[in-house]
């Protein structure tokens, strides 16, 4: 028993410093788009973001070949790859007209729009109370963008589309997981997105700089270490509990955006970021206790009637039935004649 909370006590703390890690990747990576985007536009960074991140792929494209990639789902990879192309455009957009903070904050929305596509194309059942912590998401993200009484934040509507497109594409993704496999997906992805954020890049290209290449890659390098460290920590602990250091994002973001560009999160984007991260962790939440309910649901010994003929004797039944047959037997001699 003691071992057994050791083990569990080991594997929440190596989930937690993991996904810490992973926030911490994810942040540099929005602070060096922010940086970069300055010089190169928007849409060719984003090029060579999938562009960069697919080289990782192409040992497992090479050792499985064309047979690997293999699929009956094409409309699907095109369609994840269109989502996730428009994701990356908004993105990469908002982080260069907006503070990298404000961006994170309102990117912060994803699980709670995610419920909401899980509700209307997957069909999933969506009750009263996750359907209250969306609608106080949606009232943090109004508070951040404050898109009335003041000027129109395009950057802060371009975040929130970007994690729209986002919580389709991991729609889509949950979709296709059924039947291709992890690698097939990502790789899929890669060979979607980047010719398509190459024809948008050639309208506005700039030959990059070594510097900005140099920049370009830390950014492919930073994206997909934290996906790779994300979904470390989502194997090692529960994925509610580690979605909670998540959110060190915002913090990381805004240290890094301080120090590099002097930027400083005004109190409305914490205030809604505070409701967005509350509504989020009580959807995660949710979801946990409805999946150990529905799993020591299935865990329970059936109330119908049992089968005698059906239930096999097992060896121990065999051997209290002699027992007591045996037992029977020297009562039964131990009777005097009558």
């Amino acid at each position: 028993m003691i071992f057994s909370r050791a083990s569990s006590d080991n594997a929440a703390l190596t989930g937690a410093l993991l996904m810490i890690c992973a926030a911490m990747c994810f942040a540099a990576m929005a602070v060096l788009i922010r940086y970069v985007t300055r010089d190169v536009h928007p849409f060719e960074a984003s090029f060579f973001r999938n562009l960069f991140g697919l080289l990782p792929m192409l040992p497992w494209l090479f050792a499985n070949g064309l047979g690997g990639l293999k699929t009956e789902r094409f409309k699907l990879h095109f369609l994840r790859g269109v989502l996730g192309f428009g994701a990356m455009s908004c993105l990469f957009t908002a982080l260069a007209l907006s503070p990298a903070a404000q961006v994170i904050a309102i990117n912060f929305t994803l699980p709670i729009l995610t419920t909401v596509l899980a509700a209307i194309i997957v069909r999933e059942t969506v009750r009263a109370r996750r359907w209250s912590a969306v609608a106080i998401g949606f009232v943090g993200a109004m508070v951040i963008i404050r898109p009335f009484g003041q000027e129109f934040e395009t950057g802060a509507i371009l975040a929130l589309v970007a994690t729209l497109f986002m919580a389709c594409a991991m729609t889509t993704v949950k979709m296709l997981s059924r039947t291709e496999s992890a690698n097939a997906i990502v790789t899929w992805m890669g060979l979607t997105m980047t010719p398509l954020s190459l024809i948008p890049a050639l309208i506005y290209w700039q030959t990059p700089t070594v510097w900005q290449l140099f920049v370009l890659l830390l950014i492919a390098v930073t994206g997909t270490g934290g996906q790779q460290l994300l979904v470390r920590a989502y194997r090692t602990a529960d994925q509610s509990y580690v979605m909670i250091f998540d959110f060190l994002r915002l913090p990381f973001v805004a240290a890094l955006a301080f120090i590099m560009f002097g930027e400083v999160v005004d109190l409305w984007t914490w205030a809604g970021a505070a409701l967005i991260i509350g509504s989020a962790l009580y959807i995660a939440r949710r979801e946990a206790v409805l999946a150990k309910r529905n799993k020591t649901a299935q865990r329970l010994p059936t109330t119908a009637p049992a089968d005698p003929q059906s239930i096999p004797a097992t060896k121990i039944d065999r051997a209290s039935s002699f027992e007591a047959d045996d037992a029977t037997q020297q009562q039964t001699d131990k009777k005097p004649d009558a």
